[in-house]
């Protein structure tokens, strides 16, 4: 029987609930603000970036099978697809951009002091 003030074992469950999902919320929020990941982000982009326009050819083959084709560009056109989708796979991994922050550790550490300032 519970004793009159004293939550029940309901509220007690809620009240932890809320706690973790306070704290889940406070981690998102600390990863997405920090300066680090900031500067994380602005060389993935630009790593992106890098990858497609070593892709660009395999780019302008298929947009240009796209264009001839028209509403038949997802069965003419499928191995140019594939292609683009290797050459990005290849280039745009997450085991090389892990590889070029490491090689860029130096930039990375400019950029996150950079943007603290």
């Amino acid at each position: 029987m519970q004793q009159p003030g004293q939550p029940s074992d309901d509220s007690k469950a809620n009240a932890s609930q809320a706690d973790i999902g306070a704290q889940i919320k406070d981690d998102g929020r600390d990863a997405r603000l920090s300066f680090r990941k900031f500067a994380e982000h602005k060389m993935k982009r630009e790593f992106k970036e890098e990858a497609i326009k070593k892709c660009e050819h395999h780019v302008k083959n298929f947009g240009k099978c796209a264009q001839e084709n028209g509403l038949m560009v997802v069965f003419k056109c499928r191995d140019l697809n594939k292609k683009i989708n290797e050459c990005m796979m290849e280039h745009n991994s997450e085991e090389k951009f892990q590889a070029f922050l490491r090689e860029n550790q130096a930039e990375l550490e400019r950029r996150t002091l950079k943007s603290k300032n």
